[in-house]
Parts: C-alpha cells; structure tokens; sequence
C-alpha cells in the first residue's frame, strides 16, 4: 500500500511538471500561476504545493528533467581526438543539437520556455547567471577543437581559435534563438543544417 502510494504521488508529480510546461509554454513564465498549472494538470492547488514550494521550484523541476544544448552542456566529444577533422567534428555536434531539439518534444518545448518565454528577474535571476557561466564553458570545449584544426592547417584566415570559438557560440546561439521562435519551420528549422554547414566551410582552408 505504501508503495502504491509512493507511485501515485510520482504520477501526479509528473503530471504537475508536464502541466506546467504547457501552461509555461502557452502563457509564459511571468504570467503563470500555480492556480493555472493546477487546473491543467487536472489537481487541486494543494496537491501542488504539496509537491512544490513555489512555480520557482517547478521551474527548476522542468529544468531538470533535461539537458539543454548549448545551455547545460556542449558534446564533448568536442575536447576527444577523433577519426574526424576537427571541423567537422564541430559541424557534427552543431547539427546533432538540431536532431535532438527535432527528436526530443520535451527538450525542444523546455528550450523554447528558456529562450522566449521566460524573463530573468527576482528569483529567475540565478537562472540567467547560470547560463552565463556555462557559456564559458562551452565557448572552451569549441576552442579546443579549433586549437586542433589549427594545429592541422585547417583554417582559413589568421583569427585566433578563441575568436572562432566566440563566433561559433554567438552563431548558434542566435541560430537556436531563431529555430525556436521560427514554429511553421518554414523560414530556419528547415535549412538549420545547411547553415550550420556553410558556417564550418567558411572557416576551413580551400
């Protein structure tokens, strides 16, 4: 008996998180409340604090159940040596970002939450912080790969792997800003591939 209770109250904590990542998604962070995520997961308002403290604590629970490209982590088989050029081993982690926001719905609508729908102020602060700090981060692991191909004579032009790096990031992060916003696919999700293929070729020696 205890463990089917356990079990149900893991059901309706699941089901409170998929709530609120619709209602987040519909009305934005800011304008959600508890009340609202209550009434889409089909519980009581009690039965949410029950589970959560706060939206604030909700927020972090939806946070958790993925790993965001370009926001939590960056492949790191970017900092490996490979059987690949390390150009195209950028390209191939740029491009397996895209596979997976296609393939995984629930990365995909946490990503949009992250990047339009939520504004970084009073206890969404930290949050913003967060993903500052984890940009230097990833900003390394694309120099080290442009570290190697320089290594190998790869590069076109004489910008450092530093400077290339800062690019990469800056051009994907701007790319997924746009895929997200772009939902009818009919302007940048659909060619996001062959962007990313043009950013790499313009930085490899001919």
């Amino acid at each position: 008996m205890v463990r089917k209770t356990k079990e149900d109250a893991e059901l309706t904590r699941k089901r409170i998180i998929n709530a609120a990542r619709e209602v987040f998604l519909t009305r934005g962070v800011s304008r959600s409340t508890v009340e609202h995520i209550a009434t889409q997961a089909e519980v009581t308002r009690g039965a949410v604090y029950w589970h959560f403290k706060n939206k604030t604590e909700i927020f972090h629970a939806i946070r958790e159940q993925v790993l965001l490209p370009l926001i939590d982590r960056m492949d790191d088989s970017l900092t490996l040596e490979g059987n690949e050029d390390p150009l195209t081993q950028i390209e191939y982690s740029l491009c397996q970002t895209i596979d997976d926001l296609n393939e995984n719905i629930e990365m995909r609508q946490t990503y949009e939450i992250m990047m339009i729908k939520c504004e970084y102020v009073d206890e969404f602060s930290a949050v913003l912080q967060q993903i500052l700090d984890n940009c230097s981060s990833i900003t390394g692991k694309i120099k080290l790969a442009y570290e190697r191909a320089q290594t190998q004579n790869l590069l076109a032009g004489s910008h450092s792997p530093l400077a290339l790096a800062l690019d990469t990031h800056l051009f994907f992060s701007g790319l997924l800003h746009m895929w997200v916003k772009d939902s009818d696919g009919i302007r940048f999700r659909y060619q996001a591939k062959d962007l990313i293929k043009s950013h790499i070729n313009l930085r490899r020696k001919q």
